[in-house]
This record gives C-alpha cells, structure tokens and sequence, in this order.
C-alpha cells in the first residue's frame, strides 16, 4: 500500500511509521551472519557469548534501529492467547468483518490465520476518494499486515494470525503501547525456541538482529552501511550492494 497523507498521519499517531517506511525499502537478510550470532545466543542469560564477552541487544537499540517506541503500556497476553481477547465472546472473524469491512474466504481461513496473499491483494490500494471509514479500515489492514510481517511473523511467511484485532478497533490508542519492547522480547522468544535442535527455522523480526550487528560489529557491514538514515536500519536498503 502506498504511504499517502491520510495513511501516514495514522501510522505517526500509532507510532509505526519508521516500521512503515522501512517495509518500502527493507534490506536483504544474511541468513549465514544472523545463523552465527545465533548460535553464540544463551537462553539462560538472554545473551550472546562473543570471544570478548557477553552482549545483547537493548530497547535504546531497538529504538536507534527500527524507531518504534519503547515507552508505554505493555503488549499484553493476545501474542500467545488469542482466544480469550476476543472482545464480548463473539466469533474472532465476524469481529475481522465489521473492523475491516470484508472477509476472507473459507480457503484463506485456518483456524485464526489468513493467508497473506488474500490480504496483500485486498488491501493493496486504497480506493481514489475513500471515505474516512474506509481509509480507518484500509490503515488497520496494513497495520495488522506490517505488525505481523516485520514484526511478530511466523516461520510459514504466507501467513498471519489475526491476534491484532483488539489493538486496531481504536487506532487512536495504538501509539500508548511500547511496540519496541513487544518486539525484542518476541526476538528473545524466537531465538529461544531456535536454541532446540528440533527447530530448523529462526522467525521473529530478524532485521532488527541483523541491524543491531551491522551497528555493534563494523566487520560485518556491508558497503554503503555507514550513510546515515533514521531510523538505523533503513541505511541498507534494497538498492545497496
């Protein structure tokens, strides 16, 4: 979806807007780089173990590199137990229709997920003229979809959970949640999960991983890394080489 006024001013007032312009040029991935500080990551101490010593990634971090906020209320338990906020008991996808005005089909659907191509689709362009409830519906599309993608995605990729519905019905409030924290500590979460032998694919908001290394270890970066661009992870966009 393209960043026009009306969409930017929502995305400023929740706080997401750095995200938002990061998701329009967002750099390549080095999984190798990001699979060897991994490995060096101790779930018991929340940090890496370098030769030199011990080190982590902080919420000022997570400020410099994605500039999301990091003050505020906490994001509450609908990462890991949708089903209970689901607001007055009612069924999870009439509540999707009435914020976001249509519903997936029953072959995008599985359980509370939907599949990101529908959405993508759907969603793509905010219709010539909307009105304000449509431009409200279009911007809590794209927040769920950016809030799902960049953030709190999956290790599938072609799909999201629809858990961010009881923070979209008032967009208003969104920008009161420390965004910042709920993603370093869904980052710490996945790279836990990674640490069993079982798991073969690291999820969560890698590029706030891979930034965070290109900032504290000068090594690795690639050129073209040390232009400056706020926030820190948009200097290596997709057209850096």
């Amino acid at each position: 979806m393209s960043l026009n006024d009306r969409i930017v001013s929502y995305l400023q007032m929740a706080g997401l807007y750095h995200l938002a312009r990061l998701n329009e040029t967002w750099f390549r991935l080095d999984q190798p780089l990001v699979s060897a500080f991994v490995e060096r990551w101790r779930p018991e101490t929340h940090t890496f173990h370098i030769p030199f010593g011990e080190c982590t990634i902080t919420l000022q971090d997570v400020a410099y590199q994605l500039g999301l906020p990091i003050d505020g209320q906490y994001v509450n338990g609908c990462l890991t137990d949708f089903a209970r906020y689901v607001e007055g008991g009612r069924p999870a996808w009439v509540w999707f229709e009435e914020l976001l005005g249509v519903l997936p089909p029953t072959n995008c659907i599985d359980k509370f997920m939907v599949k990101c191509t529908w959405f993508q689709e759907t969603f793509s362009e905010l219709p010539q003229g909307a009105d304000d409830e449509t431009v409200r519906r279009y911007i809590r599309a794209y927040i769920m979809m950016l809030l799902s993608t960049l953030l709190f995605g999956d290790k599938s990729g072609t799909r999201f959970h629809i858990r961010w519905l009881p923070y979209v019905v008032r967009l208003e409030d969104m920008g009161q949640y420390s965004w910042g924290s709920a993603a370093l500590s869904w980052l710490f979460r996945c790279m836990y999960r990674v640490t069993n032998r079982n798991v073969v694919k690291l999820a969560g908001p890698l590029q706030l991983l891979q930034s965070w290394i290109f900032w504290r270890f000068p090594g690795f970066r690639p050129d073209g890394f040390d232009v400056f661009h706020w926030p820190l992870a948009s200097r290596l966009s997709a057209d850096v080489e």
